[in-house]
């Protein structure tokens, strides 16, 4: 199921940035961060999050 697949909260997160969403691109990376794995995977979506305007 997509809900627990972290690459389609990055997409997802990635698209409502690139929008000027930054707030929905925050609840996508950090649900991204919840499932990750990988700790190269898991550095740019941290370096990606700090990136948004607050």
């Amino acid at each position: 199921e997509l809900a627990d697949y972290h690459l389609a909260h990055a997409v997802r997160a990635d698209l409502c940035r690139r929008l000027g969403r930054a707030e929905e691109a925050r609840a996508a990376y950090r649900r991204a961060l919840e499932l990750v794995r990988q700790a190269p995977e898991r550095r740019f979506l941290e370096r990606r999050l700090a990136e948004l305007p607050a």
